[in-house]
């Protein structure tokens, strides 16, 4: 896909962002709209893998650690071909298969189930070591929240996977400053991210505008050229990216838009659309 071509995808993807949630009445928009180039940019540009076939063996593998994000995930997995678009209007319903966190037994194109703020990055620490015994050549790929790296376990994976040496591993760092209680700043902050993952032996790369397609691919084929370390991949973002008034505001950290706010949000969507198909 050319840089428009993804803008646009990404795009349809917050609108299935914004309706499931809606939908569930209940959910994460603002980290799933931050996230959702980037969930762009992996499933349609990035990884090598196969919705007709999720579970083939040499495919590259993708954990959410920051797993309650789960519609920003599940929106690209649907507009990718892994199951119909349509069913995100199911999410969080009774007897559906679209649960609030990812679950790989259910779910097509789940890799690992997530949801426990910190032990995602561990289960893809976990499969990349994994791919290096095996002599397997698949990447792994893991996104993390600027507010779960306060979990003390996420330093342990990555103490482990610097030592390791896992240079099939990419953690993503959504940078988006904001968490439940407000800017992370101010909750328990994180920064300097980049000297930290550098301290445990990881090639950083720091992303000035994660919602940025041209900065994306710069820092993943950056990625691809590094030998003998792990990399981080730590992005700036705009929570709640796409919707006026969701954008910046920690308020829509966890919660669903009423009716009215739904109408809003894709009237912001729509004009962005239309937008791109004039360019």
């Amino acid at each position: 896909m050319n840089k428009l071509e993804l803008q646009k995808m990404a795009n349809e993807i917050r609108k299935g962002i914004i309706t499931a949630v809606h939908s569930a009445k209940a959910g994460h928009p603002g980290g799933s709209l931050s996230a959702a180039d980037l969930f762009t940019y992996l499933y349609f540009e990035e990884m090598n893998i196969d919705p007709k076939n999720p579970k083939k063996e040499d495919r590259d593998r993708f954990v959410l650690s920051k797993g309650h994000t789960a519609p920003g995930l599940y929106s690209a997995l649907a507009h990718r071909g892994y199951f119909p678009v349509e069913d995100l209007k199911t999410l969080r319903h009774l007897g559906s298969y679209l649960q609030g966190h990812p679950d790989m037994k259910h779910i097509p194109g789940i890799d690992m189930s997530s949801g426990s703020l910190g032990q995602g990055i561990s289960a893809a620490v976990g499969m990349a070591l994994g791919a290096k015994m095996d002599g397997a050549s698949y990447r792994v790929y893991t996104l993390l929240g600027d507010g779960e790296i306060e979990e003390g376990q996420v330093w342990e994976a990555a103490m482990f996977a610097g030592h390791r040496k896992l240079d099939n591993l990419v953690v993503i760092v959504d940078n988006n400053g904001l968490q439940i209680d407000g800017k992370i700043e101010d909750v328990c902050s994180p920064y300097p991210i980049d000297k930290k993952f550098e301290a445990f032996n990881f090639h950083v790369i720091n992303v000035e505008d994660g919602n940025d397609f041209d900065q994306l691919e710069k820092a993943f084929e950056e990625a691809k050229t590094v030998k003998g370390m792990p990399t981080a991949i730590i992005m700036k973002t705009v929570k709640g990216k796409g919707v006026s008034f969701m954008e910046n505001e920690a308020d829509w950290h966890g919660k669903a838009p009423n009716d009215e706010q739904y109408e809003i949000a894709m009237a912001d969507l729509e004009k962005a659309g239309e937008a791109l198909c004039q360019k």
